[in-house]
């Protein structure tokens, strides 16, 4: 008997081995599907080349001596609008003197090539029209028009487990493409900060910076920023940003080529059992409104201190952390609903995001791109005037240059917006024209020494000239 069934399985297995196996019509269409998904996207992903110079020890036991080198660094860029806006990450184009942007190929150029190997797109100059470091974002635009581009996607409708695509250049490998899933929608990195980031764990490398996360769709859910990795390369734990700030970060920077950060005047904390229990309150989970900055937006909607803030714009709120991040993402100028509770009243209330009191970019508008343009420093400057020391009510001295903005090719400083120059060794400053003359006369090998005040302390900087 048992012979008898032995023989019947061996017979089985020849049988079926013999037969050709089935094709799978779902495996194929989603092959197929990831093939023109990754044709259609490569379209609006580029390859950045930034150059710029840093400081380096020109011998490694040494650091007395210390020499200028060139630094070329990569990365990646997507490609937002027909008539050239770029958006990537600020690290990749951070001190550059020039950078260039290698286009996708166009049909015309791949037209009749029959190799695996496709040649590479036209590599033009692009101009940095601005920058946000606390985002890592940064805006580039070229001078073309037409070009494919792909489209912001809702990052709140995420889910982890969601199927998603990394694009760009890893360690200079151009068109590459990985696939994985979403790890999770809101990863915090620093306590303090209220940026959070969509974990993945696609492969993503240096190079990736500044590529495309997108969905099944190919619609652009986030922007590839960094991987925490003991190795140096991918150990699927990568980071993008959400493509609901890219958008908000990417819409300032093209109209005002920075970014405003906003505030509701508010100060929120996460409502526990005990606070609950202590204050007599109904709910003992939300947001509490523990205090309410007088004539501020939320004072003069009507938000009272003891409110429990229930939901912002229709998004329930259930901790002060979710709230502070849904308030970063908004623009200034725009109105937020809020759903608060008031003893047993549910109430809803419109409040503007106003501009924060020490956003250093609010000195921006002031200036005139081609008036207040310093080279040298590689910032765009202001004159402490009356009208600009109401601004600064703390101000130590009442003369100097603010710094209202970063711009290209800046100097080998430090100096960040909101800086303020008082002094040049040890002369007051007090124009613009007098800045560009002493930088102007300054001799290669002769030290300046600017006084610098910055949140009300003061330092002194050294100053390196090209």
């Amino acid at each position: 008997m048992r012979r008898t069934l032995s023989a019947f399985i061996l017979l089985a297995c020849a049988v079926a081995f013999a037969q050709k196996p089935k094709k799978s019509d779902a495996l194929h269409e989603f092959s197929s599907s990831l093939e023109k998904l990754a044709l259609t996207v490569n379209r609006g992903v580029v390859k950045i080349v930034s150059i710029g110079y840093t400081l380096a020890s020109e011998d490694e036991e040494s650091t007395n001596t210390a020499v200028l080198s060139r630094q070329r660094s990569l990365g990646t860029g997507i490609i937002l609008s027909s008539d050239g806006y770029i958006v990537t990450n600020s690290h990749v184009v951070q001190g550059s003197r020039l950078v260039r942007v290698q286009l996708p190929a166009t049909a015309q150029e791949i037209k009749g090539k029959n190799s695996i190997l496709k040649p590479s797109g036209k590599m033009i100059e692009a101009n940095i029209v601005g920058v946000d470091r606390e985002t890592d974002l940064a805006v580039l635009k070229v001078d073309k028009t037409d070009l494919a581009h792909l489209d912001l996607g809702d990052s709140e409708t995420l889910r982890p487990g969601q199927l998603v695509l990394a694009f760009g250049n890893p360690l200079g490998l151009q068109n590459s493409v990985s696939m994985g899933v979403v790890s999770s929608t809101a990863r915090q990195i620093k306590t303090d900060d209220p940026m959070i980031y969509i974990q993945t764990d696609a492969s993503i490398n240096p190079g990736n910076s500044g590529g495309p996360l997108v969905d099944i769709n190919g619609i652009v859910m986030g922007v590839n920023t960094f991987i925490f990795s003991q190795s140096g390369g991918s150990e699927g734990i990568g980071f993008a940003i959400p493509s609901n700030i890219v958008k908000s970060i990417f819409d300032q920077i093209r109209k005002d080529g920075h970014v405003h950060r906003g505030q509701v005047g508010i100060r929120a904390q996460s409502l526990t059992p005990a606070l609950a229990q202590g204050l007599g309150l109904a709910r003992d989970n939300g947001v509490l409104v523990s205090d309410v900055t007088p004539d501020g937006p939320a004072d003069e909607a009507g938000v009272k201190i003891g409110d429990i803030i229930l939901a912002m714009d229709g998004k329930p709120m259930e901790n002060a952390r979710q709230f502070e991040v849904n308030v970063y993402r908004h623009s200034v100028g725009q109105e937020i609903k809020l759903t608060v509770l008031r003893d047993a009243q549910q109430l809803d209330l419109e409040v503007s995001v106003e501009e924060r009191d020490d956003d250093p970019q609010r000195f921006a508008d002031l200036v005139d791109p081609e008036k207040n343009q310093i080279k040298r420093l590689g910032i765009l400057g202001i004159e402490v005037n009356e009208k600009l020391a109401a601004l600064l009510p703390d101000l130590r001295k009442h003369y100097g240059i603010v710094v209202a903005a970063r711009i290209a090719a800046p100097a080998s400083s430090e100096l960040q917006p909101g800086d303020v120059i008082h002094e040049i060794n040890g002369a007051p400053i007090s124009t613009i024209a007098a800045l560009r003359e002493t930088l102007d006369k300054a001799k290669p090998d002769t030290p300046l020494v600017m006084q610098v005040e910055r949140d009300g302390k003061m330092m002194y900087q050294v100053l390196e000239l090209e």
